[in-house]
């Protein structure tokens, strides 16, 4: 199986391109810098013909639209949020994940079965709303609802889609106080991946196999 991850330099991504290697899989990784993976930073539409030309020709079994930042954590209603940090967010979470499908759709053409795993967050649901975290949760939210619009028109290409939200993982960006380790969460996603398919395409799903409210 080839399986192509973005941001798999750090974090969940690089438990995931690890966990797939050491299974003995083809793993391509995508990374704004480090020699062990593809260059992209998917926040610039120039470095896209790089990814398209050095997978020309190459079928694409799982992408796993990974890369995301979170910029305004601890940010103040009264004066924070700048409009640089909403541009920047939504060009990396949402805008980034698009291109990136756009870019290897040919490639996922190619696989019979071929899927897309979108990593959203809990906190694109509409259901939780504590507050705060305005320009993440808004990208979040806005990814969630592309994964699930491209879940309707890649149907018939027998390309399935899905949704889902890591856990709150003791990465860089989740914190030491968070409650599961990236082992866990990169477990726990793997067979979420596995399952996908046409019955479940356009799904929303935790980490751990619970359906998460829209």
């Amino acid at each position: 199986m080839h399986v192509i991850i973005t941001g798999a330099n750090r974090g969940i991504g690089h438990q995931l391109y690890r966990n797939y290697r050491d299974q003995g899989h083809d793993v391509t990784g995508t990374a704004r810098y480090g020699d062990d993976y593809l260059p992209l930073d998917v926040t610039i539409s120039d470095q896209f013909a790089g990814l398209t030309a050095a997978m020309d020709g190459k079928p694409a079994d799982l992408l796993i639209c990974n890369a995301g930042v979170y910029l305004d954590k601890g940010q103040s209603l009264a004066d924070g949020y700048p409009p640089e940090m909403w541009a920047d967010s939504f060009a990396t979470n949402v805008t980034g994940v698009f291109l990136t499908i756009q870019s290897l759709l040919p490639n996922l053409q190619m696989t019979d079965g071929a899927k897309i795993a979108i990593i959203s967050s809990q906190m694109a649901s509409h259901t939780r709303a504590p507050g705060g975290s305005y320009i993440y949760r808004a990208s979040k939210a806005a990814v969630l609802n592309l994964g699930r619009n491209l879940a309707t028109d890649l149907k018939g290409l027998d390309i399935a889609v899905g949704i889902y939200h890591p856990g709150w993982v003791q990465t860089d960006m989740g914190g030491g106080a968070a409650d599961i380790t990236m082992e866990e969460a990169a477990s726990g996603l793997m067979e979420r991946f596995a399952e996908l398919g046409p019955e479940t395409t356009g799904c929303f799903r935790t980490w751990d196999g619970r359906d998460h409210a829209y």
